[in-house]
């Protein structure tokens, strides 16, 4: 099965199933000036548009009943640039197939999230991040971008060029155009060190701070309705590289991090009441260990089982109480939750609407395997989440709209207004857009 959006007798549906779509036509663009051509003829016929890339995004921020463009002939590297270190690359090449090709040149992404079948401009649009101490988002790494507005023309801009534009398109939610290329800085290739391994939930909350600030990148997945959680600490190293085994890393990374998981969660579907004693077996089936890698090959896994997710960034300061309100919270709702809880955190950027837009920042993520109803524990969840100033990941289930967003973005009203600019009759408009900006 393509880990790719599916599109069935004209209608698109987003990766994890709960997101459709019926657009009036779908335009596939061999080039930019294609892409162009298929925006003005959009405005002549009085029709919304809508890049799609992978369809990752848990919300309708890609859905239109207008012209749905497809990057997937708009891929692969423009230019390499080794003296400024920056690598150019066409909008619709996904990160799986950048990160590869990176690696062939013996450069790399400083940092990247956990997957990477998303396409560039899809999975920056919606600042898709990892996690990190001092290197942010996908998009914080973004040098230069080109989009196509809603007149049809051309736009580059950068530090330099365009920069109120920039500022803002690095993570623009397709509102003021349509991302063509981007430009990444990237680095000689590098190793990274994974440490995994279990601890409890108390020991981890209570000694976040000091795991935090000793490592580069650090993480963990609480299981809910037990006292256990599996935290990651990369960090960079001198080597030697020593991947995990091929056999040891399909036994953990397929057969238990999917297979079994999957089987768990058909089992908790059809029997809720099994679903905590499924979680502290499934706690305590992996196993510490320590392998040092290539970066995409120690940042990215693969998943297989899919899920509807909601993601929240709260300020860093506020994790832990944040956490353990949840945990409360979870344990008088008599809910029953089967997929782990994640937290990362990333460092304060200058994008005018990244979820960690001036302040540093800790995400909370919490999922349901697809099909199953996540309404009660998504709401309790965000309940909480707001109660902190919490900023919803753009590309994952929320129920957040403008006036909520004014108040937790310091420069909300600058993003406004330059979508005012660039995009006046609303070219790049839908549902999603007009609840989270403002008619």
């Amino acid at each position: 099965m393509s880990t790719a959006a599916s599109a069935k007798n004209g209608t698109w549906r987003n990766w994890g199933g709960n997101v459709s779509a019926r657009p009036a036509r779908e335009v596939t663009p061999a080039s930019v000036d294609e892409l162009a051509a298929a925006v003005r003829k959009a405005a002549e016929d009085g029709l919304k548009v809508k890049a799609v890339g992978t369809g990752h995004s848990f919300t309708s921020i890609a859905a239109t009943d207008g012209v749905l463009i497809r990057p997937q002939l708009l891929t692969g590297i423009r230019d390499i640039d080794r003296d400024a270190m920056t690598v150019t690359v066409e909008a619709g090449t996904p990160l799986k197939r950048l990160n590869m090709a990176l690696a062939r040149e013996g450069l790399s992404l400083t940092n990247m999230g956990d997957i990477m079948e998303q396409t560039v401009s899809g999975a920056t649009s919606t600042g898709t991040h990892g996690t990190g101490r001092d290197s942010a988002s996908i998009a914080a790494q973004i040098k230069g971008l080109e989009l196509v507005t809603a007149d049809g023309s051309v736009l580059s801009c950068s530090e330099k060029e365009n920069p109120e534009v920039f500022a803002a398109a690095r993570i623009g939610l397709g509102a003021l155009g349509i991302v063509t290329a981007i430009t990444f800085a990237v680095e000689p290739i590098f190793l990274l060190t994974a440490r995994e391994e279990p601890m409890s939930f108390d020991k981890v909350t209570s000694a976040f701070d000091e795991l935090w600030a000793e490592n580069e990148h650090f993480e963990f997945y609480w299981f809910p309705h037990t006292g256990s959680t599996n935290t990651k600490r990369n960090n960079r190293s001198a080597g030697p590289e020593k991947p995990v085994p091929q056999l040891q890393g399909w036994f953990e990374d397929e057969f238990l991090s999917n297979g079994v998981f999957q089987v768990a969660q058909w089992v908790g579907r059809a029997a809720p009441g099994t679903i905590p004693s499924i979680a502290r077996i499934s706690s305590k089936a992996l196993s510490a260990r320590t392998y040092t890698d290539i970066p995409y090959k120690v940042f990215t896994s693969p998943r297989r089982v899919r899920f509807v997710e909601m993601e929240y960034a709260v300020p860093r300061e506020a994790v832990v109480e944040t956490l353990r309100e949840l945990r409360t919270a979870l344990e008088r709702s008599g809910l029953r939750v089967s997929f782990p809880v994640e937290v990362r955190t990333a460092p304060a950027d200058d994008i005018t609407l990244s979820t960690a837009s001036g302040r540093d920042s800790a995400y909370i993520a919490v999922h349901m395997v697809k099909g199953t109803p996540y309404q009660a524990y998504f709401t309790a969840a965000e309940r909480i989440f707001t109660a902190h100033e919490g900023r919803p990941h753009w590309g994952k289930v929320h129920t957040r709209d403008a006036e909520y967003f004014d108040g937790v973005y310091p420069r909300f009203g600058e993003f406004t207004a330059l979508r005012d600019r660039l995009d006046p009759d609303r070219r790049f408009q839908n549902d999603y857009l007009r609840r989270v900006l403002g008619a």
